[in-house]
């Protein structure tokens, strides 16, 4: 990797927790690293940055089968591919399932599955109108006497497809996988359910006139147009889809995990459906009763400052950086009085890339480090390095990763109608402090730039009691990071007052999404097995972040 990126497919190891490492440290990345490099980074759950973006990555190989009503089938009558499978909802559509491959979006790890179409209105309350696929795959368990209870794998966002981010963190579901069906549902609007993708020019998300924002969603808009009604991608439509799946497959009860936005989707499952509801992982959970957006500014300064705090509790990072809060504070002001002129080697293509690294450059950057502890733990270097030499070359490769990898793996359109409907309209002025969030790194923009594009996106349908606190006695296993930046602790907290039967881990000095972290996959596998919300976490009371690194070499010895 020309010694230049670390990441979880090949990089280094941390010896005191079994995680690979994915950094940039500087502009000389292998095609191959960069790459790799996705599979690391992590969606910024409502970033609002922009109201569309280039092409999702579908997910799925082109051995997959297509969708008889897409331009992808040369033949809509064809009978299913040799050795498909079978099965038909009461009063439904059949769902066909043929041998297929699924991919992780940079197409570095493969799994086999069979997939396919189940055929539902875009309008449920209008069978007779406009139809669309939803693209289903299931992983077969490994034991030939599995359990009759799957897994169905939520992704976050919103906008992500659960078969692209289920192939990028298979190995954590390695444990389940063994007795357990696992079922992917591309959320309708991503992946291969009808994507409601948007092309986007990569400088475009540097502007943020709102004039300019406005008009990249009604293009957006527009290009959507004649392959759907934006309206009927939220939450509570998609949910009934996860149900007709189900019965579709012909499984009783099902096992549910989701991830940030995905946990939105499985306690909505759960309000509707609890019949058919075995268990529920949560991980980096969103309660019910919370809009997202106006918390978002603060939630990630809060979680900058205890990380930096973190280094200086360590001695080696104390000592080789002080307090990283001068640097981040410097780096703030000087950014905001003039931006930094970086020369840099683009770490996809290795072309020379000139740019103005701006505060909002910093911000992106900030933000999607504090996701998890590998790219956190490069920080402090990162932040001296700029700040003490002026070498912007790893903030500004992270930066360029960053925007490449969103565009490979978000449907903004799908998003913007989730946020468009189920957040942005219930945001209340009074009780939303401009003044505290303006002197946070990510300052108001962001929520200005949502309440441009919700503005004119048209506002979809959501159950009445989308917002309402939820109650349910299925067992439910919530997972937190004690430094996530979107979704902390106190969330969970919130959702859980209405489990009666529901288990809050939280690990100390990790992000947003605890599912890769040591030892995690065994405390799931024997949650889902046991289906009781006392399950022995004491192995995650020993896990530890990635220590911060000292030198463009790693951590101290």
């Amino acid at each position: 990797m020309d010694g230049a990126g670390y990441c979880r497919a090949a990089g280094t190891a941390n010896k005191a927790t079994g995680r690979r490492s994915c950094f940039i440290l500087s502009s000389r990345v292998t095609p191959k690293a960069a790459l790799q490099l996705i599979l690391c980074a992590t969606l910024a759950l409502h970033q609002g940055i922009g109201a569309a973006a280039m092409p999702s990555g579908s997910g799925a190989s082109p051995a997959s089968p297509a969708y008889p009503g897409s331009p992808a089938s040369a033949n809509p009558s064809a009978s299913p591919a040799a050795g498909a499978t079978s099965a038909t909802p009461a009063g439904g559509a059949p769902l066909n399932l043929a041998a297929c491959r699924i991919e992780d979006p940079a197409r570095t790890r493969l799994v086999l599955a069979r997939c396919g179409y189940l055929d539902v209105p875009e309008n449920p309350a209008n069978p007779r109108g406009r139809h669309i696929g939803l693209y289903v795959a299931r992983v077969a368990a490994i034991n030939r006497r599995k359990q009759s209870d799957p897994v169905f794998i939520l992704a976050g966002g919103p906008g992500m497809a659960a078969t692209s981010f289920y192939a990028s963190v298979a190995f954590a579901f390695e444990r389940i996988h063994r007795d357990r069906d696992i079922v992917l549902v591309d959320q309708r609007g991503t992946g291969r359910s009808n994507p409601l993708n948007c092309v986007l020019d990569d400088n475009d998300l540097l502007r943020s006139a709102e004039s300019e924002i406005v008009a990249r969603a009604q293009r957006c808009l527009s290009s959507l147009a004649a392959k759907s009604d934006v309206r009927f991608y939220t939450t509570s439509i998609a949910v009934r889809d996860l149900e007709q799946v189900r019965q579709a497959l012909g499984y009783d009860q099902i096992n549910l995990y989701g991830v940030s936005y995905g946990t939105r989707v499985a306690q909505h499952y759960l309000r509707r459906f609890p019949a058919h509801a075995r268990t529920a992982i949560l991980d980096g959970v969103v309660p019910p009763q919370l809009t997202l957006g106006p918390a978002i500014a603060i939630n990630a300064e809060q979680a900058l400052d205890r990380i930096l705090a973190r280094c200086v509790r360590e001695p080696e990072c104390h000592a080789q950086f002080g307090d990283p809060q001068t640097a981040y504070r410097t780096l703030r002001d000087s950014l905001g009085k003039r931006p930094a002129a970086v020369t840099l080697a683009d770490p996809t293509s290795g072309q020379i890339t000139k740019l103005e690294f701006t505060p909002f450059h910093l911000g992106t950057v900030l933000r999607l480090a504090s996701y998890t502890p590998e790219q956190a733990a490069l920080l402090p270097l990162a932040l001296h390095s700029a700040a003490e030499s002026g070498d912007f070359t790893s903030l500004a490769s992270q930066f360029l990763l960053v925007m490449r990898s969103y565009g490979e793996v978000v449907a903004y359109g799908m998003h913007n109608s989730v946020v468009c409907s189920e957040d942005a309209p219930f945001y209340d002025p009074a009780h939303i402090d401009r003044t505290e969030i303006a002197q946070t790194y990510l300052g108001t923009s962001q929520l200005d730039g949502l309440s441009h594009i919700c503005g004119v996106w048209p506002r979809g349908a959501i159950d009445p009691d989308f917002h309402a606190p939820l109650h349910a006695d299925v067992p439910v296993l919530l997972l937190s990071g004690s430094d996530d930046p979107v979704t902390p602790p106190p969330d969970a907290e919130l959702a859980r007052k209405g489990l009666s039967h529901s288990q809050h881990i939280v690990l100390q000095g990790f992000g947003h999404g605890q599912l890769t972290a040591p030892c995690m996959d065994r405390v799931m596998a024997d949650f889902v097995e046991h289906a009781q919300a006392d399950v022995d976490a004491s192995c995650a009371h020993s896990d530890q972040p990635l220590p911060f690194f000292t030198s463009v070499g790693g951590p101290p010895p």
